[in-house]
């Protein structure tokens, strides 16, 4: 239960270092209100990973305060971890054990009566769309099978605050829908606040009501994504050309718009300066010059594009699924000689 109603994220200068190391966490302050999906952005080695492990206080920061649900994440910690759900990179998921045997073992050491868990645990498989396979003992589970039902783990005491950290990485693409389906549904129906690390750009864009993007330790960027997206650059226009010995005509036309930028082969494109509402007009000027092209394609920004402008480098994650964990050097778990005896349960 989260304390006096409270189901929000607040974060204030919050560090970790570890030894021989940099800081994977650099002094980051973030507020993530009740009911918002925030989507956590960031490269391999960011401090994604390592942030969460502390909001879900199985790793002490060596500087600054968080409050999750209300309460202090050091000193609060068994308060933190009953108003919260994790479905974290590595599922803990036993092997012998059957989708129905974890959900009532969950249920179990939340204190759950045994009729409750029963019920709660059917709801919950129905839910993640486990329901013919809640009896097959998990080693025979495929990848997005694992990632449903760690989900559902995440949600047997009913917690305020849910945190998925690369929730989707490596599921293939219906899974990866699926997924987002329910995190939409939690979110919107339940009043849920999701607390999402990804390196998937779209992910972001779909779910997200906010983004905030870690780079080297440190947040460079905080916004909703079409604010983020409108901040860093004008929509842009490529032609492609119907004949190729055209291409200084058409250039020529489509400069008077805005300036030009690389584009496919065989095609023509400017940033607009003026924004998408130019289109008409330059397809008007294209035919007083009696210019006919194949396409005519109009490009919003992306959040690629926004974290290419903020770090100067291109998100791995983005529009691949890429599979693996983040853990790199700089995350939890890496660092030579690492802390161990430091995460708690």
């Amino acid at each position: 239960m989260a304390a006096q109603g409270a189901a929000g994220i607040e974060v204030e200068g919050l560090v970790r270092e570890f030894r021989k190391g940099p800081r994977a966490v650099d002094g980051i302050y973030l507020t993530v209100e009740p009911g918002e999906v925030y989507g956590f952005l960031g490269p391999n080695g960011a401090g994604k990973s390592t942030t969460v492990l502390m909001l879900t206080t199985l790793l002490p920061p060596t500087g600054g305060i968080a409050r999750v649900a209300g309460y202090d994440i050091v000193r609060e910690g068994q308060q933190v971890r009953a108003a919260i759900g994790a479905a974290l990179q590595e599922a803990a998921l036993d092997p012998f054990l059957t989708g129905r045997e974890h959900l009532n073992l969950q249920a179990a050491l939340h204190g759950l009566p045994r009729k409750e868990r029963k019920r709660r645990g059917e709801e919950l498989l129905q839910r993640v769309g486990l329901e013919e396979a809640a009896d097959r003992r998990v080693r025979g589970y495929s990848g997005g099978m694992k990632r449903r039902l760690d989900l559902a783990l995440a949600l047997v005491h009913a917690p305020s605050i849910l945190f998925l950290d690369e929730p989707t990485t490596g599921l293939d693409p219906q899974s990866r829908s699926a997924l987002w389906s329910e995190v939409s549904r939690l979110a919107r129906e339940e009043g849920m606040t999701v607390f999402l690390t990804t390196q998937y750009l779209e992910e972001a864009d779909v779910l997200a009501d906010r983004v905030g993007i870690i780079d080297r330790g440190k947040i460079v960027a905080e916004d909703t994504p079409e604010a983020l997206k409108a901040e860093i650059g004008r929509p842009s226009v490529e032609a492609t050309l119907a004949e190729p010995k055209e291409r200084e005509r058409v250039a020529k036309v489509l400069t008077r718009f805005g300036g030009e930028i690389a584009a496919q082969p065989g095609a023509v494109a400017v940033r607009l300066d003026h924004g998408a509402g130019d289109l008409a007009d330059v397809v008007r000027a294209l035919d007083r010059e009696d210019l006919r092209v194949s396409n005519l394609r109009l490009d919003e920004p992306s959040l690629d594009d926004v974290f290419l402008a903020k770090t100067g480098r291109s998100l791995e994650g983005a529009g691949d699924a890429q599979s693996g964990a983040e853990e790199t050097e700089g995350e939890a778990g890496s660092e030579p000689g690492g802390e161990p005896g430091e995460a708690r349960a």
